[in-house]
């Protein structure tokens, strides 16, 4: 293929895979979080120093390329592996061994551990090798670092048991000794995971086999790149407890279902656009308000440098008015509660240090893994220094600055209209 072809192909700015073709065969799956910027890359003049001349080969070799959409970089990533282990690419094969290589593994327990392990421990024949007996294997994952950050991921939305949490066995073997079942429950500790919620509580007791296999199951789903069944079957369980009464159930399957809709993590695909100072999606937040009086707070966009004055929003801060970090607490979670709307990649707040943690938060619980980049101003409410990424910071700061700059001068703007017709 050539820089020609390129010009033939209506790719999408959003995450998927892409799969180089020579006729009918697979060379090579990638993926990113813009199949279009991924792509064009490898017609860049530099491309041998960046990925050798291996990869340019394989570019000249091609006659076609097709791509598939994913509604994340999680899913993409996890839609690579299994598009490898089924295709076998020869110039993903090839150029790295297997064995080097890591998988998730779903251990055949009562209550099973989701662990990565590299290739060469489970393949080795060894003593060590033989005490995972698994349950369920995805993979080969080329990138070991992304694979980690996914999985961390997927744990704040379906919390699993890792090796440093200990099962908590059931209390009926000691009901014939009240001592021994209060030594027992007294054991039963939380480990560190489920005190910040990584954990369901195999631990300290808090979870059935039942509930767990159901938690399990999930995972399994996911990381077999069944998403679209998963989320299906999450919202149909949803209304089932809603129905029941269940409410507390339906509220963690509402969450649940909220967060697999909303993944977004640049994180797990380094060098994009976001990294080299591309066209890219910029929110920008921002409060307003006079001694607590006609609380507003604003969102704007900036996309590829441009401000995308219809895509603006307004919020009438019900909370906390005369709190700038709880307004806009509440103005990201109702603006998260809008999948219609397209997720950014990256948030912008004004403010310091505790502005920064309560979006990073909202996000956290949501689910979503988008930078989070505060300006903090001087006493002429000028910006004077950034909190966040400094490597983000560096390749958007323009776009930063023009997306805080428009939340400042709209939120200012419907605040004094609002105080105006209060008046009147």
């Amino acid at each position: 293929m050539t820089r020609k072809d390129l010009k033939t192909l209506n790719l999408p700015d959003a995450p998927g895979v892409y799969l180089f073709k020579k006729g009918r065969r697979i060379l090579y799956i990638g993926k990113a979080g813009s199949v279009r910027d991924r792509v064009r890359s490898y017609f860049a003049p530099d491309l041998a120093e960046g990925r050798g001349s291996r990869i340019v080969g394989m570019v000249a070799d091609a006659s076609s390329l097709s791509w598939q959409k994913t509604g994340s970089v999680l899913e993409a990533l996890i839609l690579e592996a299994n598009l490898i282990k089924r295709h076998q690419p020869p110039y993903n094969v090839d150029q790295k061994d297997n064995k080097s290589w890591n998988y998730v593994v779903i251990t055949k327990e009562v209550f099973p551990r989701v662990l990565v392990i590299r290739g060469r421990e489970l393949y080795s024949g060894s003593l060590a090798a033989k005490r995972y007996k698994t349950k369920a294997m995805y993979g080969p994952f080329p990138h070991g670092g992304q694979l980690k950050e996914a999985l961390n991921m997927v744990r704040r939305i379906f919390p699993f048991r890792d090796s440093r949490c200990a099962p908590c066995n059931e209390l009926g073997t000691y009901q014939g000794d009240a001592l021994l079942a209060r030594r027992r429950l007294d054991m039963c500790k939380p480990c560190f995971n489920r005190q910040i919620g990584l954990c369901p509580g195999v631990c300290s007791g808090e979870v059935s086999k039942e509930e767990y296999a159901h938690t399990v199951r999930n995972i399994k789903d996911l990381f077999s790149a069944k998403f679209k069944g998963l989320k299906l079957r999450l919202a149909r369980e949803m209304k089932v407890a809603t129905k029941t009464e269940d409410f507390e159930r339906a509220e963690t399957l509402r969450r649940q279902v909220l967060a697999l809709e909303h993944i977004r993590d640049v994180a797990l695909i380094k060098g994009e656009r976001i990294a080299s100072g591309g066209g890219l999606r910029i929110e920008a937040f921002d409060v307003a308000h006079t001694s607590g009086s006609e609380t507003v707070a604003v969102m704007t966009v900036v996309s590829n440098g441009e401000a995308m004055k219809n895509a603006y929003r307004k919020f009438t801060i019900r909370s906390a008015k005369n709190d700038d970090v709880a307004s806009l607490t509440e103005a990201l979670a109702r603006r998260l509660a809008h999948p219609e709307w397209p997720l950014p990649r990256i948030f912008v707040v004004d403010g310091g240090r505790g502005q920064v943690n309560a979006a990073l938060r909202v996000l956290r619980g949501a689910g979503v893994e988008i930078p989070v980049v505060g300006v903090v101003k001087n006493e002429f409410h000028k910006p004077e220094r950034f909190i966040g990424d400094p490597r983000i910071i560096a390749a958007n700061e323009k776009d930063i600055l023009l997306a805080n700059s428009e939340a400042h001068r709209f939120g200012i703007t419907w605040h004094r209209f609002r105080r105006q017709r209060s008046m009147v």
